[in-house]
């Protein structure tokens, strides 16, 4: 299951261990993490939710590292900035949820200490 994790005084999830699976695994449009193949039910709940919480938990991390990748293109220090136009069409978004990326990321970086040099 994922296990918590102190950062910044704030608990957050650690996704569970991913077992990656074979090519010729991936390549069957049924075939996901060996769900289909267990038989017991509790066994198969256990590990669907383990995948569920380890898959947003990943996704919770990946969006932060977005919000800090958006604020940094969009840092007015950087003589190549990008705007928030150019932040949402990079990455399939709105301009205005852009927008809120570039402050969300703001706001990770100053919390976290990191400066836009890194």
């Amino acid at each position: 299951m994922a296990e918590p994790a102190e950062r910044g005084g704030q608990r957050r999830l650690r996704p569970a261990p991913l077992i990656f699976e074979p090519a010729e695994a991936t390549a069957d449009p049924e075939h996901f993490f060996d769900l289909e193949s267990m038989e017991d039910p509790r066994e198969l709940l256990s590990r669907a939710t383990e995948l569920t919480l380890a898959f947003r938990a990943a996704t919770d991390r990946a969006t932060e590292f977005q919000a800090i990748a958006a604020a940094q293109l969009a840092d007015p220090r950087r003589f190549d900035r990008l705007t928030a136009a150019d932040v949402a069409e990079r990455a399939q978004w709105t301009e205005d949820y852009a927008r809120k990326m570039i402050e969300f990321g703001r706001d990770l970086i100053r919390t976290n200490g990191r400066t836009t040099e890194e």
